[in-house]
């Protein structure tokens, strides 16, 4: 080898480090964690696409209901065919993947890199879920881009291609698609609609969007794109590194019959040290999104008449200052929760984060209030469901307690409405995504099978929240006179509460529950503050001194040995006290030290494998707990002795959905529950300081 070749070769390696070290999200060579499933679409709760396989090019994409949303990429380099993404079949030749050597899940990035061949190619998937910037926030595009350099000191001929089935805008495969193409003057811009268009129609779980418009948009004259059927197109890019001149397929058509997609394909040129970026923006216009007590709710980016070609355009427009934005706010997490809870804690958020905020959907009311109105994916499909947004809360209280209100603010615009008779916060507001009334437990007319503590306190404790963030209780103020019948409610059945479910209702009911208890209590002295706050001192008074009251009592009734019962009447149990973490968090002083010493001294005896079990009649816990524990403890070797098992079940789960947080502690299997908002809870750890 000559000294010019081996010059040539260390300056490639170089520069190779260097602008691999600007594209990446973060600094981290390997991600602590292996997230069980990948985000790559996570924008609302039915544009959400994710990647169940270690390797991008094993297996299609998916919905996060399990549903195939196919995504397929490949590239060409010097005339040789490799697979990124996908893994079709029944092609003329077999197509080997290009090596795969890394993943790094961010809070807004997910990048793969992939090595052969003489280059580094990294595909990466940007969601600009920014808190700070509504707009941007509620946006329903994500960029995808590809960025290839030559590591061996050569140039490579590289083409890129890319494809999106219709799958993504139907439910069931069965049905109709058409197609149409636009411009605008900087983009053009392929789309996919179900033909039907049945808008708001149904309401339920397990269910796709198959209204509105799936686009894939590419900046004017960077790109060739058609719409064909799949094996048409990708024959076409894999024999001879070009896509058919026109389309082979007639619309409307089912979106199973020959598998219509819309492909592009990127001619890179010749590639050397000089590293080449394509990109393309994936979106989806669903023009009204939910239902509120009858009203129709456009998605919040369209409040002020912007329509889907305007918003690509400015998608577009804005595009590399939102990737370095994104960046910044993926390290600056990543910095913030390594110096809180360490390396694995960081990866822990930052698989959380995308999948808390793709549970949730941006609205607003006619009033001008705003609403996020959390899903509960593979729970029961309820929609804005107050012991959601409970657990959901830490990731909002972090970044924008706009939002943290947006969460709040369905469920008491409906108490407000005189629809919710009862003298307890509601449960939820009806079935996703239509808002028309409690669905749970027998709904608006029937008080059985309610949650009336729970929800109650839930609502005072993030009421006092909200007031503690922003230096006001203004926000409490719009609604006092319900506030305040609710903290009478829970004087007189928090304490000690009758047989009733508690937000782990998988659990069944239970009379006298201990951690409900503590939740009661923690609400009172919560709403004690509230008054306070507003100069009502008699208030603040009574309610602060019954809290501390109970809290006395509490002692009293739950105390057995060295650790605290499950419910008051069970000598022989144990439970997580999560809820006390207010106590900590607020600073309220209600419960002596060693209620929280004795248990966490206690948990470490009850830990299994994968976790700490939620009490002592199962081995499932629940994920946002979990780390609502952990974070009782005092300093980081108890933070980690509890954590320890919890990372172990992220890392090593066989569930391959996104994140869990109902599982087995004995075999890290999914007991229930996946992709859901309370995955947010994991940022509790971050509210210490």
């Amino acid at each position: 080898m000559t000294q010019s070749t081996t010059r040539r070769l260390t300056l490639t390696a170089l520069l190779v480090a260097i602008l691999c070290a600007f594209d990446a999200p973060s600094v981290q060579a390997k991600d602590p964690l292996r997230a069980p499933c990948v985000p790559l679409i996570a924008n609302d709760p039915y544009f959400s696409v994710w990647s169940n396989t270690d390797q991008l090019a094993d297996s299609f994409p998916v919905h996060w209901t399990g549903i195939i949303n196919a995504l397929t990429s490949y590239v060409r380099i010097d005339g040789k065919a490799y697979r990124l993404m996908g893994n079709p079949t029944g092609l003329d030749q077999e197509v080997g993947k290009l090596p795969q050597t890394d993943v790094a899940v961010r809070a807004t990035n997910t990048t793969y890199t992939f090595n052969g061949a003489g280059v580094e190619l990294k595909l990466r998937f940007t969601n600009p879920n920014l808190p700070d910037d509504l707009d941007v926030f509620s946006r329903p595009a994500t960029y995808v881009a590809w960025t290839v350099v030559a590591t061996d000191g050569k140039t490579h001929d590289v083409d890129v291609y890319f494809d999106a089935s219709a799958e993504l805008c139907v439910n069931t495969v069965d049905q109709e698609v058409v197609y149409k193409a636009y411009e605008t003057d900087a983009l053009d811009i392929m789309s996919f609609a179900s033909k039907e268009q049945p808008i708001l129609q149904k309401k339920g779980d397990n269910l796709r969007i198959d209204w509105g418009r799936f686009f894939i948009a590419v900046e004017k004259g960077v790109a060739s794109n058609v719409v064909a059927s799949h094996h048409a197109v990708r024959n076409a890019f894999i024999n001879d590194g070009k896509l058919p001149e026109k389309t082979d397929l007639t619309f409307p058509r089912k979106c199973e019959a020959n598998w219509p997609v819309m492909a592009v394909e990127f001619n890179c040129g010749a590639v050397g040290e000089q590293a080449v970026e394509k990109r393309l923006i994936l979106a989806y216009d669903d023009e009204f999104s939910l239902v509120y007590l009858g009203e129709k709710l456009r998605p919040y980016w369209r409040r002020n008449g912007m329509e889907a070609l305007s918003m690509l355009d400015l998608a577009n427009a804005q595009y590399a200052d939102l990737v370095e934005r994104c960046n910044k706010f993926d390290a600056d997490l990543w910095e913030r929760a390594s110096q809180a809870g360490g390396e694995k804690y960081a990866s822990l958020c930052s698989i959380a984060y995308p999948q808390s905020i793709a549970a949730h959907k941006l609205v607003e009311l006619a009033n001008g209030k705003l609403m996020l109105v959390s899903k509960e994916n593979f729970s029961n499909g309820c929609a804005a469901t107050v012991d959601i947004l409970y657990p959901t809360a830490p990731i909002f209280i972090v970044y924008s307690s706009e939002l943290l209100k947006a969460t709040m603010t369905p469920a008491m615009e409906y108490a407000a409405s005189g629809r919710w008779k009862f003298p307890f916060s509601c449960h939820d507001l009806g079935t996703y995504p239509l808002l028309n009334g409690q669905a749970y437990g027998g709904g608006e007319r029937s008080e059985e099978n309610q949650m009336p503590v729970e929800e109650t306190a839930n609502m005072l404790i993030l009421f006092d929240v909200v007031a503690r963030a922003e230096g006001s209780a203004a926000y409490a103020n719009e609604y006092w006179k319900i506030l305040d019948s609710w903290a009478e409610y829970l004087l007189a059945k928090g304490l000690d509460p009758e047989n009733q479910l508690c937000t782990d209702d998988f659990a069944g009911h239970l009379a006298h529950n201990a951690n409900l208890s503590v939740k009661a209590i923690v609400a009172l002295a919560a709403y004690a503050h509230l008054c306070e706050m507003n100069g009502k001192d008699v208030s603040a008074e009574r309610f602060r001194n019954k809290a501390e009251e109970f809290a006395k009592e509490w002692v009293k009734l739950a105390e057995i040995g060295d650790h605290y019962k499950l419910a008051f009447d069970r000598d022989d149990s144990w439970s997580q006290k999560y809820n006390i973490v207010w106590d900590k968090l607020l600073d309220l002083n209600l419960f002596p030290a060693e209620v929280v010493e004795k248990e966490l001294a206690f948990y470490p005896s009850k830990l299994n494998k994968f976790g700490l079990p939620l009490d002592n009649r199962a081995d499932y816990t629940k994920l946002d707990w979990e780390v609502w524990t952990a974070t009782l403890a005092n300093d980081r070797e108890g933070f980690d002795q509890l954590m320890a098992p919890v990372y172990e079940f992220v890392d090593k789960t066989p569930s391959r959905v996104p994140l869990s947080d109902w599982y087995f502690t004995s075999d890290a299997k999914q007991r229930g529950f996946q992709a859901r908002a309370v995955v947010g809870g994991v940022f509790i750890k971050l509210l210490e300081k």
